[in-house]
């Protein structure tokens, strides 16, 4: 179950990951992940990869599952399917020189595609002890629409990675009760 809560806890679960990861890299001072919005100047040492979510959009595939039904034995409900969404993060290396950046780089894809599917153990916050899986792709952004997404934060452009998360799953706060059926009539057709 996805709370209100569940979009940090997607970034805090990529950060973890991501942050594991890097420690491989130097025994000392490795390299860190962060969630960063890029509004200031990243401070660095040590070599960081910022993690941005610069997007969240409902999954289209995702529309029109029917209502969650609930089955307490004092008043059983039913609640709107959770909203689907998908996450789309700008993941950049800062500080150390280029081959350190490159090294980063190269680190966050091959984790990010040898577990491409975040699940169980791996999930904490609301997505803990859950059945939701986080499924992370790398996204093919055109060298046009990357330079937007720069743009638009008003930074210059850097090598970066854009990766997309799906399906997280928002759940409605909002229950229905739902009535036990007391009595039902049924009417014939009048032959003639």
């Amino acid at each position: 179950m996805g709370d209100f809560g569940v979009i940090a806890d997607v970034s805090t679960v990529i950060v973890e990951t991501l942050t594991r990861a890097l420690h491989e890299l130097s025994p000392v001072d490795p390299p860190i992940a962060e969630l960063n919005d890029l509004s200031e100047t990243v401070q660095t040492p040590p070599a960081k990869l910022t993690v941005f979510l610069y997007e969240i959009a409902e999954d289209p595939t995702s529309r029109n599952r029917p209502p969650v039904r609930s089955q307490p034995p004092d008043q059983p409900f039913t609640r709107k399917p959770p909203m689907a969404l998908l996450l789309r993060y700008l993941v950049t290396p800062w500080g150390g020189d280029p081959i350190t950046q490159h090294r980063m780089l190269g680190r966050a894809m091959q984790t990010f595609y040898d577990d491409a599917i975040l699940d169980g153990t791996q999930l904490s916050g609301s997505l803990a002890a859950s059945t939701d899986s986080l499924h992370l792709s790398l996204t093919p952004l055109t060298l046009d629409q990357k330079s937007w997404v720069w743009y638009a934060i008003q930074k210059p452009y850097r090598l970066s990675l854009n990766y997309e998360v799906r399906v997280v799953n928002l759940d409605s706060a909002v229950d229905l009760a739902v009535r036990p059926v007391q009595s039902r009539t049924i009417s014939g057709a009048a032959t003639p």
